[in-house]
């Protein structure tokens, strides 16, 4: 019998009322908190946009929740590791059983925090390269179109602007962004790119230098250009940047990756123009030096001239001697091209008489002479050697024909042995091979009777049946049968199904107990 239950007057909660109550006074008791310590398992926002973390320190840890709209907001997003302070309510998850705190701001946990971060981020971008002095370009002289990074509305692009048009006005395209802010980072970012995308020579023309601008403020204020994304797009550029965030003592991550850094706005304008004033007088300066060389140069050059040609000769001087030379030569002309003339009229009389000589009537005369000479003799040569081979031909036909005569004889000869000896071999190989097939058959016999002895199917015949589990394994005895196992049972025609079961149980062989024998003791 049950004992009888006994009357109580607490109230009975329901799960969700339960939880729904410690919901609600958690909520009332801590409404609004701020909450310091180290950001642990932040493994970046879910697919759904919220992010979800912890944040510890050396005795305890809570559960933290950033919902996606609030995650857009922050201007430090949370990082492994990162010491901050949260700002948010606290409350529970009642599928849990769990309390966390909703976060709604995130800020680091002072200056020291936020300096370890940055320094953290700038030993990751320069191993990656991005601050390699290699990298710098140097600006362009004189740009024809200059673009400005900065906030249209602050004092920064009007002390650009300002400076530009005192030293050398040129053309300035501003592209808007904010310089402060959660937006901050990817404005800069996209403006830089945006820069870089435009097409030389296009509607709207490409800057030839850039300039991203900002007044000085806080850390907290210049932290927009501490981003990864600002810096990657400044590395990334294609058009010299200049960086001018902040004043001479301000740092940013952006300056190590610009091509050159100013330590102000104006200071950044003065960089990529000259003064107009000082290139002009510059100009007009190597102007007058140059026309005073290219003076200084030709009256030179025209002394010169006049002292070489007070030293040349004059014009009798030089063809004198050639003149004179011409008149030997000529008077030595006449007498050679005499006798140059009668030697060759010699050698052409020598070169004819040796044509007549070797002319083809005389070739073929002596030829025909030659051959007349010779008469007969080839004809009875060619006779005489065809008589000869008809001859050695003849009397290689004779014995061709009695060598063929008896290599027929000597084949034939050897063919009529060959089947003699097939016909006793044929002989002698019918009955042994009768008298294999006899004993094969024998042996055939004897084997298929021992099978069938040994074969279990024939015990089945008999009237026995063979007993197998559900997997096809015989089992040998009762023991190894357990109740209600599936069985198949063999017989000579066929198998049937069948459940086991015990019939009745039998003791279980007691293995019998080993005696150890006593070792004889030890005699020390």
């Amino acid at each position: 019998m049950f004992a009888e239950k006994t009357p109580s007057n607490a109230h009975e909660w329901s799960v969700s009322d339960l939880a729904g109550a410690l919901k609600r006074t958690l909520e009332d008791a801590f409404g609004h908190v701020r909450l310091r310590g180290e950001v642990s398992g932040y493994r970046g926002p879910h697919s759904s946009g919220h992010a979800y973390f912890c944040i510890k320190d050396q005795n305890a840890r809570i559960d933290a929740v950033i919902w996606k709209g609030a995650f857009a907001k922050l201007r430090i997003r949370p990082e492994e590791g990162m010491e901050v302070i949260a700002t948010g309510r606290i409350t529970t998850f009642p599928g849990s059983s769990k309390y966390q705190i909703v976060v709604e701001a995130l800020e680091p946990a002072g200056i020291g925090a936020l300096m370890a971060l940055l320094e953290e981020r700038r030993r990751k971008l320069n191993a990656e390269g991005l601050f390699a002095p290699e990298r710098k370009r140097r600006l362009p002289f004189l740009p024809g179109v200059i673009g400005v990074v900065t906030s249209p509305t602050g004092a920064v692009i009007r002390d650009i602007l300002h400076r530009l048009e005192d030293r050398f006005p040129r053309r300035v395209l501003v592209w808007p962004v904010r310089v402060q802010g959660e937006t901050c980072a990817a404005e800069v970012a996209a403006a830089i790119r945006g820069f870089n995308a435009l097409e030389p020579g296009g509607k709207i023309p490409r800057p030839d230098v850039l300039i991203v601008a900002r007044g000085g403020g806080s850390i907290e204020d210049l932290w927009g250009f501490n981003e990864e994304v600002v810096v990657r797009a400044a590395a990334e550029s294609a058009i010299p940047l200049v960086s001018a965030v902040g004043h001479e003592t301000d740092t940013t991550l952006i300056d190590h990756a610009a091509d050159v850094r100013a330590p102000t706005p104006t200071g950044a304008a003065e960089m990529v123009v000259p003064v107009r004033v000082e290139l002009i007088a510059a100009v007009n300066d190597l102007s007058r030096r140059h026309g005073e060389a290219a003076l200084r140069l030709v009256e030179r050059r025209r002394s010169d001239l006049r002292a070489t040609a007070r030293a040349l000769p004059s014009p009798e001087a030089l063809f004198s001697p050639k003149r004179q030379r011409l008149d030997l030569a000529a008077a030595k002309l006449y007498p050679a091209l005499a006798r140059n003339a009668r030697g060759h009229e010699e050698r052409l009389h020598k070169l004819s008489r040796q044509l007549a000589h070797l002319s083809p009537v005389a070739s073929v005369a002596r030829m025909r002479a030659r051959l007349d000479a010779v008469g007969t003799r080839p004809h009875n040569a060619v006779c005489r050697s065809v008589l000869l081979r008809k001859e050695t031909l003849k009397q290689m036909g004779e014995r061709l024909v009695v060598s063929r005569e008896t290599l027929v004889r000597a084949e034939r000869t050897r063919l009529a042995q060959a089947h003699e000896l097939a016909q006793r071999v044929a002989e002698r190989l019918l009955p042994a091979l009768e008298g294999q097939l006899a004993r094969k058959a024998r042996q055939l016999e004897a084997v298929s009777k021992l099978f069938d002895s040994l074969n279990y199917k024939s015990v089945l015949k008999r009237g026995f049946a063979l007993v197998r589990d559900a997997g096809g394994q015989p089992l040998h005895s009762a023991e190894a049968v357990l109740d209600g196992q599936a069985l198949v049972l063999e017989f000579a025609d066929g198998k049937a199904d069948a459940t086991g079961g015990r019939i009745g149980t039998r003791p279980r062989p007691v293995k019998p107990k080993l005696v150890v024998a006593e070792e004889q003791g030890a005699l020390f």
